[in-house]
């Protein structure tokens, strides 16, 4: 079974450090109520069943996802659903960014491409951690993809 240990330690060192002070920074942070967990396959943040239910929309039987941290092919991503549904949030993270490290932002529509692990901002994820609690997340993520 694969755990978050397990998969950090899967990593190589490089790759294991960063996600390492990935999520030192993320655990820090995060306001409480969210839970940490393996899901889809990567180190995952979740508003757990016990705080919500209803889970996830595209799979009830998951709880609902914030944020996720991956070793992809060629960079680390991080996930993190607040900015995709928050344009606020984002504009504060696009705006920030230039002063917490050197080059561009590399980033889709929720997953921020690390590809150089020497400029990643661990303070600017820290920061970024703080901002939205589970109440928030959820009261969000019931405007925009609830089903009515």
């Amino acid at each position: 079974m694969l755990t978050v240990d397990s998969y950090i330690e899967a990593l190589d060192d490089e790759r294991k450090k960063a996600i390492h002070q990935l999520r030192v920074a993320i655990q820090k942070n995060l306001p409480q109520g969210f839970e940490e967990c393996i899901q889809y396959k990567m180190i995952s943040y979740v508003v757990p069943k016990t705080i919500y239910p209803n889970g996830y929309h595209c799979d009830p039987k998951l709880p609902l996802p914030f944020i996720s941290l991956a070793s992809q092919k060629g960079f680390i991503a991080l996930y993190h659903m607040g900015m995709y549904s928050d344009p606020n949030l984002l504009a504060w993270f696009e705006k920030s960014w230039p002063t917490a490290t050197a080059g561009k932002l590399d980033m889709g529509k929720s997953c921020i491409r690390f590809k150089k692990m020497e400029k990643i901002p661990y303070d600017l994820i820290a920061e970024l951690m703080t901002k939205l609690t589970v109440d928030e997340w959820i009261e969000r993520y019931e405007s925009l993809y609830k089903r009515k």
